[in-house]
């Protein structure tokens, strides 16, 4: 494990569902509501360096995910990422986007928009990601 690897070293936010191969966690993102990070239980920086079954597995926990967000919180878009660039270890985003959240249409990681609205999760998210993500199969 590299000592200086912040997702070897933390969970990377809270819990909600975790397997042999990674665990989908719910980020700390006020503005975000239902962001999830799916991370690599193991260090890898690049997909290409997990074998192919563990890629399939791990897109669809990725996938899975998103599916549990579009049904539950009904956002206008999902975005996907996996960048590393700050942080190269597997790990992909999973951001539900509304049409007046702090962004949209931007990146979250770009310049705010100041005609925003914020919004709140829906209840039954956390619950459901876990419940869905127990039926996947290995």
């Amino acid at each position: 494990m590299p000592t200086q690897c912040p997702l070897c070293q933390q969970d990377g936010g809270k819990i909600v569902w975790r397997n042999d191969l990674a665990r989908v966690v719910l980020a700390d993102e006020p503005d975000y509501p239902g962001f999830c990070r799916v991370i690599l239980n193991r260090h890898a920086a690049e997909m290409t360096d997990l074998s192919v079954a563990e890629r399939t597995e791990l897109m669809n926990i990725v996938w899975a995910v998103e599916s549990i967000q579009r049904s539950v919180l009904n956002p206008a878009k999902i975005n996907l990422a996996s960048l590393g660039n700050m942080v190269p270890h597997v790990h992909w985003h999973i951001i539900p986007r509304w049409r007046d959240d702090l962004h949209f249409p931007a990146p979250i990681w770009a310049s705010a928009n100041p005609d925003r609205q914020v919004y709140t999760p829906a209840a039954a998210l956390l619950e459901q990601l876990q419940h869905q993500l127990e039926q996947l199969k290995p």
